[in-house]
């Protein structure tokens, strides 16, 4: 059993949101060294449960084994026979490999998976003293991955299983849904706070608001799901208990919400509630039926997140860019309201009527998109009088 031993792991991100995932892991309380697509901090088995629970904008937790030079199969071959697998992997482990190559004399993704699942299994046998030419692998599951890159080879084991954006609440979806990763990143990158409106104007399947719940609540967004290291045997059930129980401690469910999805479409505006309701939101998240052009308020100090259609397929063009110029015409009146839009439609602020106060580059799944940030008036503080 290992226990408290220094373990490298790296929390994967997409492209746009790693400083995000960085300023989450700092939060927990580990250090950490940002690069493309990933955030790489030191940490114990505890570290596992607790990265696993608690990042809302991280794709997968992975354990960095090893990080290698090589540019033949044969440096391949040795340099993972070297590792000391058992201290990862048990004897009836099941450890399937996947790769991927990028830039590296060894291309064939195919061949560097055959050398490295030969040099586990050559090790493994030594290990564990079998005589046998196979494993049986009918054990708990450790996904090995081979990702070479300018020749680089660096060996990592998922800790998550299904990637961290299935939060387990999700009955239902809309065509094309917003992964709740990038949900939780664009409410992060506003100034919202839990006493202050929220209002989604194109809801859909309702993944915005319910992530601004998970946050305004403070509420682990793996709370609810289960985690590939859960079966395994070297991090004890002691650790996933405190990392749960800390969770618990730390939410705030009595925290009050105003928050608001509307949705163009009834059908999505049930798939939402039903979304809601499994997400234990039902009472917090109110749903309706509508058409942002129709959308008036009387309340201040709201935020506005919204991840409009972007008029991408053919025929759909002229009906957007009349969105656009509504959401201009009735977002404009809110002075004291930050509005913030993902689209990839390049033209964006001249449809809307104005400049955003600050642009970010992002990316939805595959699709280059652009968060426009219009902010408004700061609240007062609490103790300051009105100015009006």
């Amino acid at each position: 059993m290992m226990s408290n031993n220094k373990l490298t792991l790296i929390a994967t991100a997409a492209m746009g949101i790693e400083s995000l995932v960085a300023k989450e892991v700092r939060d927990l309380g580990y250090n950490c060294q940002v690069e493309n697509g990933k955030v790489t901090f030191t940490g114990d088995e505890l570290a596992i449960c607790r990265a696993n629970l608690w990042l809302r904008t991280a794709d997968r937790v992975k354990i960095k084994v090893a990080e290698f030079k090589a540019t033949t199969f044969e440096e391949l071959f040795e340099k993972t026979k070297v590792i000391d697998w058992a201290r990862y992997i048990p004897e009836n482990g099941q450890f399937p490999v996947i790769g991927k190559s990028v830039k590296s004399q060894l291309a064939s993704v195919p061949d560097c998976q055959k050398i490295v699942k030969k040099a586990i299994v050559e090790k493994l046998k030594n290990q564990y003293k079998k005589r046998t030419e196979w494993l049986d692998e009918t054990g708990a599951l450790y996904k090995v991955e081979v990702a070479l890159h300018k020749d680089v080879a660096t060996i990592t084991i998922d800790a998550s299983g299904s990637g961290l954006h299935k939060r387990g609440y999700r009955v239902g979806q809309g065509d094309a849904p917003i992964k709740e990763t990038l949900a939780a990143a664009l409410i992060q990158l506003t100034n919202w706070t839990p006493e202050r409106p929220f209002v989604d104007p194109f809801c859909g399947s309702g993944t915005i608001p319910i992530e601004a719940a998970m946050i305004g609540q403070n509420i682990a967004p793996g709370f609810n799901r289960e985690f590939v290291s859960e079966s395994w045997d070297w991090i004890d059930d002691r650790l996933w208990d405190e990392a749960r129980n800390e969770a618990e401690h730390l939410a705030k469910y009595d925290q009050p919400l105003d928050i608001l999805g509307t949705d163009i479409d009834h059908r999505m505006v049930q798939v939402a509630n039903d979304n809601a309701l499994e997400a234990g939101f039902a009472d917090i998240i109110q749903f309706k039926q509508m058409q942002v052009k129709d959308f008036h308020t009387t309340k201040e100090f709201g935020v506005i997140v919204g991840n409009p259609p972007y008029g991408e397929r053919l025929g759909e063009r002229q009906e957007v860019e009349k969105m656009y110029q509504q959401m201009g015409e009735v977002f404009s009146p809110l002075d004291t309201w930050s509005v913030y839009i993902l689209t990839s439609y390049e033209k964006f602020e001249s449809l809307y009527g104005k400049p955003a106060t600050k642009k970010r580059k992002l990316f939805n799944g595959f699709i280059r998109t652009d968060y426009y940030q219009y902010w408004g008036k700061r609240p007062p503080k609490p103790d300051q009088p009105r100015i009006k």
